[in-house]
């Protein structure tokens, strides 16, 4: 990670601004072959690599994952992240932790070492790796909606994204009788189902859980009639309200969330940040009520799912059991729903001419049978193109 092209290639004034501006992420010790990134490109780090300079001040992402010395195989651990907030001119600091395989951040609250660091910028300025501008865009187009105190809020008391869960037994034995007392595995089971209920139950370690919004698991308010219950299972929106209650003052932090999630599993192959931003995709695209009242909720949606579906390639979202594509489906009902009646006019324009976008861009068929289960696809002429 020593190339500088990036600076090279880049307009002089802004190089000279991020040169002012810009923030400094100084890790040290990082090893050599350890797969490190920030915001939405990630190196191989070199022999000489200290760090990151000439970094937009804002919010970013981190993302690393260890690896073992070639003689143990050189296999790469999973992936880490966190999210941080630089301000101009900030430095970072951190020491790899050889026992941990991790950073340790805590050498940025030594201020006599951060000014000795700031002191020898120069002679650590060929060892620092320009950000990547090159894809400053793409990053803000993915987070423009996700503020400092959302991400925070979001992001494991830990201060650590994990691609894998860290995994605890959720009863402790801590004596003989207790591990007497479960059921014992020294025979052959007889089904599935036998041999994971022998299995000790997991739970995921305390502090290292992401801090999502809890999805309500019924639809439907306490008490609530039958014919109350069928219209809350067709019209997601009090299911919606009660999630938008987390952001009373704020309820387009919603879309911020929503756009943590997207990141944590595009760039921190984190398999739950895709089932949470399934699961807020699904409330917000079939809550018709929710949509006549909350216009701009729904214009900042459209700009958001433009950006994170530009990230996807056409066939991310089909099942490979069922062959359903759960984007289609859901969008099928957005746009249903959005041109109904009592949506406001600039919203239906909007949603139109998305409508257009993805229809052009993936062949999908909104118009189609909505109880049709069967991928959704335009068939075009033969020679057609539509990139």
């Amino acid at each position: 990670m020593s190339d500088d092209r990036s600076v090279v290639d880049m307009d002089p004034d802004v190089a000279r601004r991020l040169f002012e501006e810009g923030a400094f992420l100084v890790l040290l010790g990082v090893p050599q072959g350890t797969e490190l990134g920030i915001d939405c490109k990630s190196w191989q780090v070199g022999p000489r690599f200290k760090g990151v300079k000439m970094i937009p001040p804002g919010l970013h992402f981190l993302h690393y994952c260890s690896v073992n010395r070639p003689s143990h195989g050189g296999e790469i651990g999973p992936k880490t992240g966190l999210f941080v907030t630089l301000k101009p001119r900030e430095i970072l600091l951190a020491h790899w932790d050889p026992k941990e395989e991790d950073l340790d951040f805590s050498a940025s609250q030594n201020e006599e070492e951060v000014s000795r660091i700031r002191d020898n910028l120069k002679e650590l300025d060929t060892s620092l790796g320009p950000y990547p501008y090159e894809v400053m865009r793409k990053w803000v187009s993915l987070t423009d909606r996700l503020s400092h105190e959302v991400a925070m809020n979001l992001q494991p008391l830990s201060g650590r994204i994990c691609a894998f869960s860290d995994v605890v037994p959720e009863i402790q034995f801590r004596h003989t009788e207790d591990r007497a007392e479960q059921p014992r595995n020294d025979t052959a089971c007889q089904s599935m189902k036998e041999g994971l209920d022998k299995l000790p139950r997991m739970k995921q370690r305390e502090g290292t859980e992401l801090r999502f919004s809890a999805i309500p698991e019924k639809m439907y308010p306490p008490g609530a009639t039958p014919a109350e219950i069928t219209r809350c299972s067709l019209d997601l929106s009090y299911a919606l309200d009660t999630v938008l209650q987390n952001y009373e003052l704020r309820p387009l932090d919603l879309l911020g969330e929503l756009q943590f999630a997207f990141v944590c599993f595009i760039l921190g192959n984190v398999y739950e940040g895709f089932e949470h931003w399934k699961s807020l995709l699904t409330l917000l695209c079939r809550s018709e009520e929710t949509m006549r009242k909350r216009k701009e909720l729904y214009l900042g949606l459209i700009a958001v799912l433009y950006h994170q579906l530009g990230e996807v390639p056409p066939d991310f979202f089909v099942d490979i059991v069922s062959q359903n594509n759960f984007l289609t489906s859901t969008l099928q009902d957005f746009f249903q729903y959005v041109g109904g009646p009592g949506v406001d006019g600039s919203l239906r324009k909007r949603a139109e001419k998305f409508k257009a976008h993805l229809t052009k861009k993936f062949c999908w068929d909104f118009d189609a049978d909505l109880d049709d289960c069967a991928p959704v696809v335009v068939e075009l002429p033969e020679g057609f193109s539509v990139d």
